[in-house]
């Protein structure tokens, strides 16, 4: 160990991941002496590829709030491709299609969001060995000290800091310490802060690859052109559905530009309903459940696995804490869902947002007690409950297309309101510089859901629930749940119309041009204040990065 490791630091981090990375530069490039350890080095296998909308803008505003420019390579499919490397995938859309065992996929039974790409940046499969390996130079750049082949094993926190102990018998030394390690959270071992049983009401187990070969899911499901998505399948994250369980395909070789052969492939479903085999190993699991289904056997026809399988028990975890006097735990450190709806990084980037001008101030303050960052662990734990009830309503569904089809919109409307919100925020802190602008997305009354400061949605969303577990107990029918759904949206005055929310017989949300300028019509002539200024904002903030040719890359 040299004399420079002896030394004090504000910050250390542990996990030099994703999160932890993109938190340590934040902190470095805004004066803070950060440490970032990790057991291992990058480039580093980790799977969460599949970014959303709410993210990408979160990454503008942090790029811009914190002055790290680099976030923003990190916003849209063509800044990671270009810039990071050509090893990303593209994300056009969400697609769904439902399965029933034994039984050829019914083209009735498939939903698709498609991103409006005439007004948002386009969203990437990312890569995440050369994402996360990217955030860590970044943080490397504005000035973090790195430790590597630093394995921490136990914690000491006194009334000055903390003591970073390792298994070698090493010992760091900061004022405050970000636990961003994940599931074997030192912080949370130490401290006892993992609740058992886990509180969450959704169960799953998962098991994944990269694989060489995956048929193009578009030449799997050739089809008359009323059954086509306008968008190919295999140029977004395509989601096979079945009762309780679902397979994904996050494809990194869907863009001409992309020199990686590989698509990101995994199983995860209701361990009890499946519960994990003990005779088979992953990749029989993982075929056992392929072969249920006929048209899941030629999708994933001929793949190469090219790592060892990950198989896991039950992947929900959950803390009663994630704050304490000077330490933290971040993002999967703290809790763990599933990864249907692609939220781990959006809520990983939302929690760095609002972590980061505190850390900031307390280290100017040289006050880190647990009050000053209560904000942040009701905002973590709420972003995790939030979470849990959306994707157990999704599983619960899976098994009657008609109420999936109804929890699909409910779930794709309020990430787009969340996302015109965000951007609405980042509008007139833009215009004005009033901070405010910015804490209004923090200071809400249902901060687990993405449009986090309606009242009405989280009625719809409560409704939702509600009728998914009225389901799954088995006292009303699919198709009575979906009509309970369907008639709130309809009498909802903030669920834009012409869009595609409300028509229960279209497959394929598609926010074609003239699509968007009739639900702005109807927007600007007959929704309520709130709703107008939210999508109205949203089309002028657009606008004006197209004709001025600003878009990020």
């Amino acid at each position: 160990m040299t004399a420079n490791d002896q030394k004090l630091y504000d910050v250390a981090i542990l996990g030099s991941g994703f999160a932890g990375s993109m938190l340590g530069a934040i902190l470095a490039r805004n004066g803070a002496k950060v440490l970032l350890l990790d057991a291992k080095s990058h480039p580093k296998f980790a799977i969460g590829e599949s970014t959303i909308p709410n993210m990408l803008v979160t990454l503008r505003t942090m790029a811009l709030r914190y002055d790290v420019p680099e976030l923003m390579t990190l916003s849209t499919f063509t800044g990671c491709q270009k810039i990071i490397s050509a090893s990303h995938g593209q994300k056009l859309h969400f697609g769904f299609m439902n399965h029933q065992e034994g039984q050829p996929q019914d083209p009735r039974q498939l939903t698709m969001f498609n991103f409006p790409k005439l007004l948002l940046h386009p969203a990437a499969h990312m890569l995440r060995q050369d994402t996360d390996a990217y955030l860590y130079n970044v943080a490397v750049k504005y000035g973090c000290a790195t430790r590597t082949d630093f394995t921490a094993d136990d914690i000491d926190v006194d009334g000055s800091g903390v003591t970073i102990g390792s298994s070698r018998g090493e010992e760091l030394r900061a004022r405050y310490l970000v636990d961003a390690s994940g599931f074997k959270s030192v912080v949370a071992n130490k401290f006892g802060l993992r609740e058992d049983p886990c509180r969450y009401r959704h169960h799953s187990r998962s098991m994944w690859n990269h694989m060489l070969d995956t048929p193009k899911t578009d030449d799997v499901f050739r089809r008359r052109r009323a059954d086509t998505p306008p968008v190919p399948w295999y140029d977004g994250t395509v989601h096979h559905l079945f009762d309780h369980g679902w397979f994904w395909l996050i494809a990194f070789d869907n863009h001409s530009s992309s020199r990686n052969p590989l698509c990101s492939v995994g199983l995860t479903l209701d361990e009890r309903t499946y519960p994990r085999p003990k005779d088979m190993t992953a990749e029989e699991d993982f075929w056992h459940h392929v072969n249920r289904f006929p048209d899941l056997r030629r999708q994933f026809e001929g793949v190469k696995p090219v790592r060892e399988w990950v198989s896991t028990d039950r992947i929900q975890y959950s803390s009663s804490r994630t704050v304490g006097d000077r330490w933290m735990l971040l993002a999967h450190a703290a809790a763990f869902i599933d990864p249907l709806f692609s939220r781990g990084l959006h809520n990983t980037c939302e929690a760095i947002n609002i972590v980061a001008w505190r850390i900031l101030r307390a280290v100017t303050d040289d006050d880190f007690s647990a009050e000053r960052f209560d904000v942040v662990d009701r905002r973590q734990q709420a972003l995790f409950d939030g979470n849990d009830k959306l994707v157990n309503a999704a599983y619960q569904s899976f098994s009657s297309h008609e109420l999936w089809s109804a929890v699909f919109r409910v779930w794709a409307w309020g990430s787009n309101a969340g996302t015109f919100r965000a951007l609405e925020a980042l509008r007139r802190w833009r215009k004005d510089g009033g901070s405010n602008h910015l804490l209004e997305l923090e200071e809400v009354e249902n901060p687990g859901l993405h449009w986090s400061d309606h009242e009405g949605y989280a009625e719809l969303f409560d409704e939702m629930v509600a009728q998914c577990d009225a389901y799954d107990a088995g006292k009303i029918s699919g198709l009575e749940a979906a009509d309970a759904v369907y008639d709130h949206m309809e009498n909802a005055s903030f669920v834009p119309r012409h869009w595609g929310w409300t028509e229960r017989e279209l497959r394929f949300i598609n926010p074609t041009l003239p699509r968007v300028a009739r639900t702005m019509w109807w927007a600007a002539r007959k929704a309520p204040p709130d709703v107008r200024r939210l999508m109205l904002g949203f089309l002028r903030e657009s606008t004006r990065e197209m004709v001025r040719g600003r878009r990020v890359l």
